[in-house]
């Protein structure tokens, strides 16, 4: 893959910030339609969008700097050299969905309504920012002997002449299914919070099973589960309990 897509004089068009564009943009455009369906007030999805962003990039440059905690201890310039690299997915999801719910609280919104809105755009956008994990040769797979495989050649990321497995394609694929799936809960769901409940227990679980066929392992780990496995285990739980307390809320209505 190559992640230098256009020169344009001293611009250089990543491939990797491309996509994480794209992404963002289509969230956007996507979330404020459905806001606009739902009747809510959709003049705040924009604001809402660029928040998460700042939240969401910052919640994921902070969980990124926590698993690399021993290079930071050993030369506290790391902090500066991996400013503008290295980031954990699930803690932008955490700092956007943080960065949504203190947003809501100002504006005196309802936090669940929006919630459930934009959690389908968050996987959408996922699915465009995993191409360009693809593009940029991040996020790879382990070493394979298999069928279907991916070789990279010029990537500053992963191992380059070597067949690996094709993880970053199989989570685009998997963040595109979730984005459908969940504008399908979102159509049929009884009670606010039911889609983001879904949200947190679907890609948690995927996310799960995926890191066993990652092979940039130096993302950190917690005992026998990466980083994002640990993680993983508490989102899932997360969206149980939000799920059973939307199930109880109904029934007492």
């Amino acid at each position: 893959m190559k992640n230098e897509l256009l020169r344009i004089g001293p611009f250089t068009v990543y491939g990797y910030g491309l996509m994480i564009a794209i992404g963002i943009l289509a969230a956007y455009f996507t979330g404020e339609y459905r806001a606009k369906k739902r009747k809510l007030p959709y003049e705040h999805v924009f604001y809402l969008v660029v928040w998460c962003v700042v939240g969401g990039f910052l919640g994921a440059k902070i969980l990124y700097w926590i698993t690399e905690w021993k290079s930071i201890l050993e030369n506290p310039g790391f902090l500066s050299a991996t400013l503008t690299d290295g980031f954990v997915v699930f803690g932008g999801i955490v700092g956007g969905i943080f960065t949504a719910y203190v947003y809501c609280r100002v504006k005196k919104l309802n936090f669940l309504k929006f919630f459930d809105t934009l959690m389908p755009s968050v996987a959408l956008a996922q699915g465009f920012g995993r191409i360009g994990c693809l593009l940029a040769g991040c996020c790879y797979g382990k070493e394979t002997s298999g069928a279907f495989s991916i070789t990279f050649h010029t990537s500053a990321f992963a191992p380059n002449g070597v067949a690996l497995v094709p993880t970053q394609i199989y989570s685009s694929i998997l963040d595109f299914l979730h984005y459908g799936l969940l504008l399908l809960i979102l159509r049929s769901q009884k009670k606010d919070g039911e889609t983001a409940a879904a949200y947190l227990i679907f890609y948690s679980a995927g996310r799960f099973v995926l890191e066993f066929f990652r092979g940039d392992l130096a993302r950190g780990s917690v005992g026998v589960l990466s980083t994002s496995q640990f993680i993983s285990v508490f989102t899932f739980l997360a969206g149980i309990v939000l799920l059973i307390q939307r199930k109880h809320a109904l029934e007492r209505v």
